[in-house]
């Protein structure tokens, strides 16, 4: 089980300390360091800081939002990192929700998401094959685009820039079983958002297919800490924003995954609390078990004993949100 620091997106500004964290990642073998994206910082710009301050850690987004981009400028950001990095770049992608795609990016959320992920994938798969013009009769990213309101002059086009490696590694962060299952036969990799190492078989039936070099990379926040209530603090407010705020309340997959873990009436409550504005209340109401569960939380010893059961599942890569360079040297340690 590889290691890889997962450093999110901002907060209200750049965090000073992210440049650090990823430097010293690759001073103690880790292999990969990610950045992400919501409505604020992007994916793309911190990952090429990194990548110009680093020289062997692989590069990662997990994940860049597909509203944000079409396929092809999202390839181009792709193949064109992977050559500043010399071949160091792996894209994670994942479609968000209902509220950000139409919120923030004006954009309508699709119909049918496994479609729109899927074609957006093969168009992707298209410019870094650089074979042949991008072609493709889509619902979602036809190209050349050919509706009602085109002009009806769209020439197919391959990269002009030939990308450094047909087969740059693309993953997918997905939640329902549907979708696992589809990212399992388009993709290099999974990227799960919650990661119970204690209940795998919620996954065993969607990873059965998986072929050789498949990856499998949750992410968990990691903390060393005397104090467990208080370690997990973080990963109830991390919780608590996603189940109750990051989607509607008659449609938010975060909650929904919450809920195929055993915690549906607790997942229901946090919503309520949230969406109500009792924030606070929101993060309380948050099972210390579910919390606990998926992150590595605690003194050394028992991060330890509990990275024993993430080593027995299928992960290939562990994508450690962890906060001081000490937690990162004593993850460091026990994996080694």
């Amino acid at each position: 089980m590889r290691l890889g620091l997962a450093l999110g997106y901002w907060g209200r500004g750049p965090d000073p300390g992210h440049l650090e964290l990823a430097q010293e990642a690759e001073r103690l073998g880790y292999h990969s360091v990610w950045t992400a994206e919501s409505w604020g910082s992007d994916a793309f710009t911190p990952l090429t800081w990194l990548a110009a301050h680093t020289t062997r850690i692989a590069l990662g987004t997990a994940v860049a939002q597909m509203a944000a981009r079409t396929p092809t400028a999202t390839a181009m950001q792709a193949l064109t990192l992977d050559h500043l990095s010399g071949g160091r770049m792996m894209l994670g992608l994942g479609l968000s929700g209902p509220q950000v795609v139409e919120g923030w990016y004006g954009r309508p959320f699709p119909k049918s998401p496994l479609t729109a992920t899927r074609e957006y994938v093969e168009v992707i798969r298209q410019v870094l094959n650089r074979t042949a013009p991008v072609r493709l009769d889509g619902r979602y990213h036809p190209h050349p685009y050919a509706g009602p309101d085109a002009i009806g002059l769209g020439k197919p086009l391959k990269p002009i820039v030939h990308p450094l490696r047909a087969d740059l590694p693309v993953l997918l962060g997905a939640e329902g079983p549907k979708n696992i299952a589809q990212t399992v036969r388009i993709a290099d990799g999974w990227l799960p958002l919650y990661w119970s190492p204690s209940r795998t078989e919620l996954y065993q039936a969607a990873l059965a297919e998986a072929r050789e070099g498949f990856m499998v990379a949750p992410m968990a926040q990691v903390r060393v800490c005397a104090d467990v209530a208080e370690g997990l603090k973080p990963v109830k407010a991390m919780l608590g924003f996603y189940i109750g705020g990051m989607g509607h309340a008659a449609r938010n997959f975060h909650a929904d995954l919450m809920a195929r873990f055993g915690y549906e009436e607790e997942a229901r409550r946090v919503q309520e609390l949230f969406l109500a504005g009792r924030r606070g209340e929101a993060i309380e109401a948050v099972p210390d078990a579910f919390a606990d569960e998926i992150s590595l939380v605690g003194p050394r010893e028992r991060i330890a004993e509990r990275l024993e059961l993430w080593r027995k599942g299928p992960i290939t890569d562990l994508l450690a949100l962890a906060p001081d360079r000490e937690t990162l040297r004593v993850l460091a340690e026990l994996a080694g």
